[in-house]
């Protein structure tokens, strides 16, 4: 039975923000920061750090919304994605970083730090992998914004997953990104967007679960 609770975190701006923490019965293996898409940390979010938890990890979402707006959590309707997209603009990449970062220093009292990211957290796990010092590895998940980031040097281990049918970022872009950066292992599914989140229309049940078994597998590898 995994325990869950809201705490609230100091960036090294003074910046205080909410972050969802899922631990493990026992004592954890390692910790996973988990960037959540543009929704916030809504349910999915939340049963996807609790199924980390399950999995023995301590598991930490944080609200990195709550730059721009606190307490962001909505669904996935058309006009949903739109004001996340609008959200997601006014907040600078350069503090969420270093919200990441005071996750990482967080959760380092479980043993080693991971970061998983999906959709705009995808974007954000990549540049962490980058930017944010004591990450054993990242594992970014459909990051749209990862073009954009593509000259970012991973400073630790990196496993990509990748939709053929996504449009955002497109398999040109994302094999272009995995070409630069060979050491990385890519990862693509024949699904689109956000195939991992079980509450989406793009939801593919067998990608999600071939990519969580990978992914289990890498943080088994750097994480413990």
């Amino acid at each position: 039975m995994t325990r869950s609770s809201t705490i609230e975190l100091t960036a090294a701006d003074g910046h205080r923000f909410a972050a969802y923490v899922a631990a493990p019965e026992g004592k954890a293996r390692g910790a996973i920061v988990i960037a959540p898409e543009i929704f916030g940390v809504n349910s999915h979010i939340r049963s996807v750090a609790d199924g980390y938890a399950a999995d023995g990890f301590l598991a930490i979402a944080p609200a990195l919304f709550d730059r721009a707006q606190r307490g962001y959590d909505t669904g996935y309707s058309p006009d949903e994605i739109q004001a996340g997209i609008a959200v997601m603009q006014k907040v600078d990449m350069a503090d969420a970083m270093k919200d990441v970062a005071a996750c990482v220093a967080h959760a380092a009292q479980a043993g080693k730090v991971a970061i998983v990211g999906y959709c705009w957290g995808g974007t954000v796990a990549w540049v962490a992998a980058a930017r944010v010092g004591g990450l054993a590895c990242s594992i970014p998940y459909y990051g749209g914004g990862i073009p954009n980031f593509a000259d970012e040097k991973p400073a630790c281990p990196v496993m990509f997953h990748f939709g053929e049918q996504d449009k955002s970022p497109t398999p040109e872009q994302a094999r272009k990104v995995a070409a630069a950066n060979p050491s990385a292992i890519a990862h693509f599914y024949d699904a689109g967007h956000g195939f991992n989140c079980d509450q989406r229309g793009s939801y593919d049940a067998a990608a999600s679960k071939l990519a969580r078994g990978r992914t289990l597998e890498f943080l088994g590898k750097h994480v413990g």
